[in-house]
């Protein structure tokens, strides 16, 4: 089942892209035209939609790789439990 279903999607796909469905014909800088382009207001949108925070860049690199370095731990802790 899971097979028929990969090969049902993987075909919908390639008819789609072969076909250009969704894609706007004015617009050709790759896939940001299918969901970006139809809105002409987008560059308005996202300058009003824009956020800056106070904290530091630093934080933010010292948080994410803890969360990396708690991972791999527990990971080995869960891989020497076995």
């Amino acid at each position: 089942m899971t097979v028929v279903l990969a090969v049902i999607v993987l075909s919908l796909a390639v008819y789609i892209m072969w076909h250009r469905l969704g894609l706007s014909p004015d617009y050709d800088f790759g896939a940001g035209a299918y969901f970006y382009a139809d809105d002409p207001a987008i560059q308005d949108l996202t300058e009003k939609a824009s956020y800056s925070s106070s904290t530091p860049k630093w934080i933010y690199y010292a948080l994410f790789f803890a969360w990396g370095a708690a991972m791999w731990f527990l990971w080995k802790w869960i891989d020497r439990r076995k």
